[in-house]
């Protein structure tokens, strides 16, 4: 191998080495909490836009959440924030697992946000509903 070679091979070498680290730690479990959007407001359940959670299983965004009617209880509602921590795509119920399912990489959340699969580092925020006749308060 001659000087020039040499070189070439060596600047690869440690321009892999620098960055390698870089893409292994982007999937990476980290120590932060659960993440999503400040938010408080109102689903009216009587609105057509959110006849959805009229059904067990039904869910909706708003607000950058994913509200989802987790039982058929007056309070069988349940509120994550939509993003998966691990990419960013859009989170959605999985009626058939009970659960919230990324369709990106298969992350996957419980009810209260907790990672239960998957690549996901962190959990989703989970929210606050109360209910008051056919409103819906979601909070956190």
């Amino acid at each position: 191998m001659n000087r020039k070679d040499f070189f070439k091979t060596t600047a690869l070498a440690l321009a892999g080495i620098a960055i390698g680290p870089a893409l292994i730690e982007s999937c990476s479990k980290s120590g932060t909490g659960p993440q999503g959007p400040t938010v408080n407001f109102t689903v009216d359940l009587n609105a057509s836009a959110n006849a959805a959670l009229a059904n067990m299983g039904g869910f909706i965004y708003s607000n950058g959440v994913i509200v989802t009617r987790i039982s058929t209880a007056a309070l069988g509602f349940v509120a994550l924030a939509q993003a998966c921590t691990h990419a960013g795509c859009t989170i959605a119920y999985n009626a058939a697992g009970m659960n919230f399912l990324c369709p990106c990489h298969g992350g996957t959340y419980d009810a209260n946000g907790n990672v239960s699969g998957g690549p996901p580092p962190n959990p989703v925020k989970s929210y606050a509903v109360t209910r008051v006749n056919s409103i819906l308060t979601i909070k956190g």
